[in-house]
């Protein structure tokens, strides 16, 4: 781990670095050194539909989301820029329309109206909340950082109307404190957390679906026995190191569906919109529990297992 660079007073300079670094409200953020291409036209199409399984050969590769804090005729409207590291903190945000009013209706897509997750520049530390909408159309939930830095808050929603698209939209959420620099996890298609092993097959590719592949095994069996989360078997989510774009995708089959198997294999399929470096966090339920393994993958390589488990996601859930 890279401990040279500590910064011991925080809060204002951090807002006002990541402002010109990454843009924040409208812009982009800048791009892995595996320079994703810009996404200049990606960010006028709306976001598709999150449609898994069957022959996605060919297809378009959808637009990355979250570089956006505004698309579609709606905007999302932090209330809470900045939050101090290590302390517990009322998380609030609305998402609001080209007049300005809060959106209070909402489609329910895997058991819930609005996905929050929150996750650090440096893709150490991720988040997948769910957050509570009073009637003024205001969501709020608790959040405790374990570090200070910055950090990028994705709200994935369908708005209740005919014909709505999914949307996620981005925006940049600081956290005040001693800072110190971490590197991206390495490459690896192993992970271990709370007791749980989960092995990943497969890439990303650039521009083309395909299969990621995870099997979750504990004391060196097979787990067969996991549990519905989120109206699935596992939950993934990508992020590209750098502009920190996302990409949610959900399995392949759903419980009750007459073929799909409650483990130990999770089946997703999937196309990254550029080369680079990525982020999977995978979020599987087991004995009453949600854990989340996070790996660091890279697109438009081949696969690399460093052949050591890089355990789970730092501050992983606030379920």
């Amino acid at each position: 781990m890279n401990t040279g660079l500590r910064i011991t007073t925080f809060a204002a300079a951090l807002a006002a670095t990541f402002g010109a670094a990454y843009g924040v409200g409208q812009g982009v953020g800048p791009v892995a050194a595996d320079s994703p291409p810009k996404h200049g036209d990606e960010h006028s199409r709306p976001a598709p539909e999150r449609s898994v399984g069957g022959d996605h050969a060919g297809h378009d590769t959808p637009p990355a989301g979250g570089l956006q804090i505004s698309e579609g005729g709606y905007t999302l409207d932090l209330e809470t820029p900045r939050v101090t590291a290590g302390e517990p903190s009322d998380l609030r945000l609305t998402v609001r329309d080209t007049g300005g009013r809060a959106l209070t209706a909402y489609q329910r897509e895997h058991d819930k109206e609005l996905h929050l997750i929150v996750a650090s520049r440096d893709l150490v530390t991720y988040r997948h909340l769910h957050p509570t909408r009073a009637a003024d159309g205001t969501w709020s939930t608790p959040v405790d950082l374990p570090r200070a830095g910055g950090y990028r808050v994705f709200a994935d929603f369908t708005p209740a109307k005919e014909n709505a698209q999914n949307l996620t939209l981005g925006a940049d959420l600081a956290a005040s404190g001693p800072y110190e620099a971490r590197p991206l996890p390495p490459a690896s298609t192993t992970a271990r957390v709370d007791g749980y092993d989960v092995k990943l097959t497969g890439a990303p590719r650039p521009g083309r679906a395909s299969e990621l592949q995870l099997k979750v095994s504990r004391d060196g069996r097979p787990v067969t026995d996991l549990q519905p989360y989120l109206g699935a078997y596992g939950h993934l989510v990508a992020l590209r190191s750098g502009d920190l774009a996302y990409l949610h995708v959900h399995p392949n089959g759903e419980p009750g569906d007459g073929t799909t198997r409650s483990g130990p294999d999770i089946s997703f399929t999937a196309a990254a919109p550029s080369s680079g470096a990525y982020r999977l966090f995978l979020d599987f339920k087991h004995d009453g529990k949600v854990h989340t393994a996070a790996f660091t993958v890279r697109a438009g390589a081949a696969a690399a297992d460093s052949g050591t488990p890089e355990g789970h996601a730092e501050g992983s859930h606030g379920h």
